[in-house]
Parts: structure tokens; sequence; C-alpha cells
């Protein structure tokens, strides 16, 4: 889907024909269609974290709901590499952890953390989390992330931090906890874990993800060197303005989904 130059977009662009078009999230004619879509996207957001490394064992998950049955969702069977998940391995399940569709097991803490996250933010669509390396070496600071780098003002005052570890996340009043340090914001960080993401689409989620993990790799990178200068507040909240929106991160995700459709055509089965 196009459509003429949004707002919130229309700054990151130089002089242009009137005529100009910028694709937009697509929109659908049946459920069944949606349904098939998202979980194409959800099987792209898997391959993409193998290739950026985010796979520590069986560890990470994302999470979509299904577009009939918004209370249900769709995530990785457990045990299964992200490199080779196409869409017909995907399982769905309800809040209880019950497998609806598929053959495989799920990961006790994926239903944990997602169900209780989509219970308390009827708005995100996906969420994604996983144990990538800058993500959890930053979570063991126990703090937020600083506006450091024009990046990182995406997630400025727009994340949570959560300081209650406990162990590998299995009770559902946990989950709760991790839901309610999330808030209202994009992502959370989860103390001695690692990150956590949502948004309005698998796309927004995934890049949500994959730029707060580079984010956190900046951040240790510099504080290692010295004490990084914060940019002013007024700055940051501009450049949250223009970088934080949800169109904005699923647009800013679209050239590594076409990269990972392309190269690898076969998730799509």
């Amino acid at each position: 889907m196009t459509q003429s130059l949004p707002a919130e977009l229309a700054a990151a662009v130089g002089p242009q024909a009137t005529t100009a078009q910028i694709p937009l999230p697509p929109t659908f004619e049946s459920v069944q269609d949606e349904r098939r879509y998202r979980k194409q996207q959800l099987a792209a957001g898997f391959r993409l974290f193998g290739r950026f490394g985010f796979s520590e064992g069986v560890a990470g998950h994302i999470t979509v709901r299904d577009p009939e049955n918004p209370g249900w969702f769709w995530v990785n069977p457990f045990g299964m590499s992200f490199h080779h998940i196409t869409a017909s391995d995907l399982i769905m399940v309800d809040h209880q952890g019950t497998v609806l569709v598929g053959n495989a097991l799920v990961n006790r803490a994926a239903f944990v953390i997602h169900s209780q996250v989509h219970k308390a933010r009827p708005d995100a669509i996906a969420a994604a989390h996983s144990h990538s390396i800058h993500g959890k070496a930053f979570s063991t600071l126990g703090i937020k992330l600083d506006p450091i780098t024009q990046d990182a003002c995406a997630f400025y005052r727009d994340h949570g931090l959560y300081t209650d570890y406990l162990g590998v996340v299995s009770e559902m009043d946990e989950g709760e906890r991790i839901a309610a340090a999330l808030g209202n914001d994009k992502a959370a960080i989860l103390q001695n874990h690692g990150l956590l993401t949502v948004g309005q689409s698998v796309a927004e989620a995934v890049w949500w993800f994959i730029t707060m993990e580079r984010s956190c790799q900046a951040q240790l990178l510099a504080m290692a060197a010295g004490t990084p200068k914060l940019i002013d507040h007024d700055v940051a909240a501009t450049s949250h303005a223009q970088l934080g929106s949800s169109l904005a991160g699923w647009f800013q995700a679209q050239p590594l989904f076409e990269q990972i459709l392309r190269s690898e055509p076969d998730l799509l089965d």
C-alpha cells in the first residue's frame, strides 16, 4: 500500500515531486490474508534475529496476535533454530499456554511474558524478546539508555526498567510485573536478563529490538571510553517525535525485511 508522504516522515526526506509515494503497512480484505501476512512477517523476524546473532540456545521469542482471535498469539516452536523457522512452523497458543494450532512445544517463558504483555497492552500486536549479547550486558547495569545518540533518542522517556530478576520466568505474576514495568512504553530493559520490545506490527517490534540492541552496544562502548555527552532534553524529545513513532519503526524495518525475504524466500512456506 502507498500514499502521499505522512507528515511525521516528511522531515526525513528531501525535496520531492508532489506525486512521490511512500509504502505504508498493508490492509487486508480477509482475516485469512492478514493471518498469512502476520505469520510470514513473524518468520522473517526470526530469520533476522538469527542473522543478527540474537539466539542463545533455546531462549528468545517473538509473538504476534492472531487477527481473528486477538487473545491468542503465534510464536516459535520451542527449541527450533531461528535460522530455520518458516511460517508453517509457527504455533498458536492461548494465554494459558495451550497449543491451539501446531504440533510442537511452547516455551513457558514465552507465554508467561507475552501473554501478560499482550493482556496489558491491547495496542501491542507483536512483542519481541531475546538474550542478545549487548542487551543482556547492558541490562546488568540496572540503568536505562541515555540519549547519547540519535538512534537512542527513539527510546527517550519511552522505555521501562524491570529490576526484579527471579530466574527463568515461569510464573504468571512475574509476567504481570514485567508488563507493568513496560507500561505504555515501546520497550523495557529486563535487568540481568535482556531486552523486550513491542509494536503495532511484527516489523515495528523487531526494528525496536534491533536498534535498541545497537543502542546498548553504543552506550557500552562510549562508557568504556569515557563519559558520554548527553543530548539536550529538547533535542532528544524532538528526535523521539521524529524517530520513535509506530510508523517510523515499521518504515525503518522495511529494508531489512526486504533483504531477508529476497535472500531466504523459503521462510514464506
